[in-house]
């Protein structure tokens, strides 16, 4: 993300920036809603499921990207590879 005044990116992690594809990659199956339960996603299950397949990452980081891949995901479905 830029910050519009001076251009700059805005992201404070560029690691996570390198590995969001990879990651939303094992996310995506707990934001589908052909895979939701009575309506509601299995997101719970993706912080667990993240952190197994990157288990250097801290919990915070794990937040950050499963959030970042919700709104991905809410809004266009697959992000284009970096």
């Amino acid at each position: 993300m830029t910050d519009p005044a001076t251009g700059a990116d805005r992201r404070a992690n560029p690691q996570l920036r390198k590995i969001f594809v990879e990651a939303y990659d094992v996310l995506q199956p707990f934001f589908d809603p052909a895979n939701s339960w009575a309506g509601q996603t299995h997101e719970h299950l993706a912080h667990v499921a993240l952190h197994e397949s990157f288990p250097s990452l801290s919990a915070r980081e794990v937040f950050v990207l499963v959030e970042a891949a919700r709104r991905v995901f809410s809004t266009r479905g697959k992000p284009a590879a970096s």
